[in-house]
C-alpha cells in the first residue's frame, strides 16, 4: 500500500473512530442524565402535589381539579390516585409524543420516564398516592438537538483534520530529504534528531543515524562535564567559588594589556580583619561560612557588571574587577554592606571587621603599579578603626565625558570615516597565515590619535551605536580583502546581533561581495553570544549561506554552555588569554585546554589560542591540541 494511502487511511479511520466513540459515549451519557433529571422531577412533583392536596379537602371535584390542574400543563404524560388498596380513584393519561424527532432517534436511544410517587394524607390517615409520570418528548427534544450538535462539530473537525492530514502528507512525502538534511548538517556540525519515518526503506537508516548522533552527544555531554570540574579545580578556589589568585591575575592582565579591553576600570580589594583569630575562636566551619558569603557576595557584583570578575587572592584577600567602572562606590558601599550584616549574623568581631579598597587603572598599566597603589590605600583603611574604604591616589585616570560628547564624536568619526582596521596575524602551528585578525580603531578627530575598541565600544554599546561601527568593520574588511588580503577576521558586537535589521543589513552587504564571503571570518565574545544565544544563532543560520567563518573569541569562561553549539555550525573558537598565560607551567588549566581541544575537535571546530606572550607558551599549545594562535609571541612574516 502507497504511503498516501496509508496516511489518508490512517486519518478517515482515527476521525471515524474517534467520532463514534465521542458520539456514542456522550449520548448515552445525556440520555442517563436526562432519565435521572425526569426521575427527580416526578418525585418532587409528586410531593408537592401530595402535600396541597393533603391540606384541602377531600371532596371529589376538589381532587379532580387538583389532579387537571397538573395535568392541563401538558407536562405529565399520566396523573394517577391511587387508594390504599391500589385501587386507581382518578387518572388522567395523554398518548406518547416524541415531537419533530425521528423515530429511529427514539428506538436507539430510549428515554424511560420513571414515575415519581407521594403518599396523601387526609389527618392521620392515608387517603392515596399520587403518581406522576412526564412526558419524554421534551427530553428527547434535546438528546436530539445534542446530537446534532455533535454532528456539527465533528463535521468541522473532520474538514480540519482533513487539512491538517494534506499538510501531514506534504512533510511526509519527503522524509528522505530530512535524513538528507541530517546528514548534511552533521557535516557543518550541527546535531540534531530527526523523526523516524514510518517508511519501511527510511526508518532503519533514520534510526541509525539518530543512535550516532545521540551518542554523539551523550559523549559530549559526558566529556563537557568532566571538563567542567577540571575547569573549576583549575581556575576557582574551592570553598568560594571565586577565581583563584592565578587565575584572576591573568584576567587582570588582560584587562591591562588586551586592546579591545575597555581604556579604564576599577580594582576593588577586600581584607578581612582577623580571620585566624575567627578561626581560632569560632571555629573552622563558622570561619568557611564566613568566606562563602563573601565569596556570593562578590559573585552577586561580577554579575551586575560586563567582563567583570571576582577573586580569592590568600586566605583573607579578596578583589573585584570592574572594567569600565570609573566610580566603584556602589560596589564598596555593598561590601560594607554585607560586612555590617556579617557582624549582625555573629559570623566576625565587631572590632575588626574588614577593609576595602579601590584604585582605577588605565589601559597599559602595569599590574605591579595598580596593586602597589591599592595595596596601599588598604593600608590606610586598616590604620582605621571599624569599617573602612579607602581610595587608591590617582594615577592619571581620565576625565570623565558626557554622552552626548560621546555621540557627537562617534557620529563624526562614522560620517567622516574616521575608522581603519589594524591587523595582528593569526598563524597555524606550522606558522601559515589562517587570517588576519583585524579589530577596530577610531580616530577622534582630524589628525588626532587612532582609540582602540575598548576606548569606544563601551559606550558606543550604551548609545546604541554598536551597529553601525559593525557594518563599518564588515565594509572595511570585506575592502580589505577584495584589496589582496587572504583572510580577514572582525568582531562583531552582542549588541549588534540582536537586531534583526542589523542581520539583515550585513548579510545584504556580505551577499552583495559574496565572491569575498568564504574569505571573511565572523566571530562574537563568548559574553554576547551566550547572553542571546537565539539570535546568535539566528545570526550564524542568517550568515552560513553566504560561506562566511563563525566563530567565538574569548571562550572558555562559560565553557559549561558548550553543549549548546551542537546545533549552531560554527567553525572555530578562540581561546580567552587568561587560559593561555603561563600555559607552559599551569598543570590544571593544560589538563582543561587538552579536554577542551578534543571536545572542540570532535564536533569540527578549528581552536585558536589568543594572547599568546611568550615563545613557551606558543610552543606547547601544538601539544594541548591548538591549531593555530595569535599574540605578541606569534611573529609577522
Amino acid at each position: 500500500m502507497s504511503l498516501f494511502r496509508q496516511i489518508w487511511l490512517a486519518v478517515i479511520a482515527s476521525t471515524l473512530i474517534a467520532f463514534a466513540g465521542s458520539f456514542l459515549a456522550s449520548m448515552l451519557t445525556a440520555r442517563h442524565y436526562l432519565t435521572q433529571q425526569l426521575a427527580i422531577k416526578n418525585n418532587d412533583n409528586a410531593a408537592s402535589l401530595a402535600l396541597s392536596m393533603s391540606q384541602l379537602d377531600k371532596d371529589p371535584v376538589t381532587v379532580e381539579l387538583q389532579v387537571a390542574a397538573v395535568f392541563d400543563s401538558g407536562q405529565y404524560a399520566a396523573v394517577r390516585l391511587i387508594d390504599p388498596n391500589g385501587k386507581t380513584m382518578l387518572e388522567k393519561t395523554s398518548p406518547p409524543a416524541a415531537g419533530d424527532v425521528p423515530e429511529w432517534f427514539v428506538r436507539v436511544f430510549p428515554i424511560v420516564s420513571q414515575p415519581g410517587q407521594a403518599q396523601v394524607s387526609s389527618g392521620w390517615n392515608q387517603f392515596g398516592t399520587i403518581e406522576l409520570i412526564s412526558h419524554s418528548h421534551f427530553a428527547y427534544k434535546e438528546l436530539w438537538n445534542g446530537a446534532l450538535k455533535l454532528l456539527v462539530w465533528f463535521a468541522v473537525g473532520g474538514g480540519i483534520m482533513g487539512l491538517l492530514g494534506m499538510q501531514l502528507l506534504r512533510r511526509i512525502r519527503r522524509p528522505l530529504d530530512a535524513v538528507v538534511g541530517q546528514a548534511q548538517a552533521i557535516s557543518e556540525r550541527r546535531f540534531f534528531s530527526i523523526p523516524e519515518p514510518t517508511t519501511p526503506e527510511l526508518k532503519s537508516l533514520a534510526s541509525a543515524m539518530n543512535a550516532m548522533v545521540d551518542r554523539l552527544k551523550a559523549m559530549f555531554a559526558e566529556e563537557a562535564a568532566r571538563l567542567e570540574q577540571v575547569r573549576r579545580e583549575a581556575t576557582l578556589d574551592q570553598l568560594t567559588g571565586l577565581a583563584n589568585r592565578d587565575f584572576f591575575m591573568n584576567q587582570l592582565a588582560a584587562a591591562l594589556s588586551d586592546d579591545d579591553a575597555p581604556a579604564s576600570g576599577s580594582l576593588l580589594m577586600l581584607r578581612l580583619g582577623d580571620l585566624a583569630g575567627i578561626n581560632k575562636r569560632a571555629g573552622r566551619e563558622t570561619a568557611d561560612e564566613l568566606l562563602r558569603r563573601i565569596g556570593l557576595k562578590l559573585n552577586e557584583l561580577a554579575s551586575e557588571k560586563h567582563n567583570a570578575a571576582a577573586a580569592r587572592l590568600n586566605g583573607a584577600d579578596f578583589a573585584l574587577l570592574l572594567p569600565g567602572t570609573q566610580n566603584p562606590a556602589p560596589q564598596a558601599e555593598k561590601l560594607l554592606h554585607a560586612l555590617n550584616d556579617l557582624v549582625a549574623a555573629g559570623l566576625i568581631d565587631s572590632e575588626r571587621i574588614g577593609y576595602v579598597a579601590s584604585g582605577i587603572y588605565l589601559h597599559g598599566q602595569s599590574i605591579a603599579n595598580l596593586l602597589a597603589r591599592v595595596d596601599g590605600a588598604l593600608a590606610s583603611a586598616e590604620a582605621q578603626s571599624g569599617l573602612a574604604w579607602c581610595r587608591a591616589d590617582s594615577d592619571g585616570e581620565q576625565r570623565a565625558t558626557s554622552n552626548a560628547d560621546w555621540k557627537k564624536l562617534l557620529d563624526g568619526a562614522i560620517q567622516s570615516q574616521r575608522l581603519r582596521l589594524i591587523d595582528f596575524p593569526v598563524a597555524g602551528n606550522a606558522g601559515q597565515l589562517l587570517h588576519l585578525e583585524c579589530p577596530l580603531r577610531l580616530q577622534a578627530v582630524e589628525d588626532g590619535e587612532w582609540l582602540a575598541a575598548g576606548s569606544f565600544m563601551p559606550m558606543a554599546s550604551r548609545l546604541a551605536m554598536t551597529t553601525e561601527l559593525d557594518l563599518a568593520a564588515t565594509r572595511l574588511a570585506l575592502a580589505r580583502i577584495a584589496a589582496g588580503a587572504p583572510a580577514v577576521a572582525v568582531n562583531l558586537s552582542g549588541e549588534s546581533i540582536l537586531e534583526a535589521s542589523f542581520r539583515a543589513s550585513l548579510f545584504a552587504q556580505i551577499a552583495s561581495r559574496k565572491d569575498l564571503a568564504p574569505r571573511l571570518w565572523l566571530e562574537v565574545s563568548e559574553i554576547g553570544a551566550f547572553k542571546h544565544f537565539d539570535e546568535f544563532h539566528a545570526f550564524c543560520d542568517a550568515l552560513r549561506p553566504l560561506g562566511c567563518r563563525l566563530g567565538i573569541e574569548h571562550f572558555g569562561r562559560q565553557f559549561s554552555e558548550i553543549g549548546r553549539l551542537q546545533r549552531v555550525g560554527l567553525d572555530y573558537l578562540k581561546v580567552d588569554g587568561s587560559f593561555i598565560r603561563a600555559i607552559d607551567t599551569n598543570l590544571g588549566n593544560q589538563a582543561f585546554i587538552k579536554g577542551l581541544c578534543s571536545i572542540a575537535h570532535n564536533i569540527g571546530l578549528t581552536v585558536i589560542a589568543e594572547g599568546v606572550q611568550t615563545a613557551e607558551e606558543l610552543a606547547i599549545l601544538p601539544e594541548l591540541g591548538f591549531d593555530g594562535a595569535t599574540g605578541p609571541a606569534v611573529p609577522r612574516n
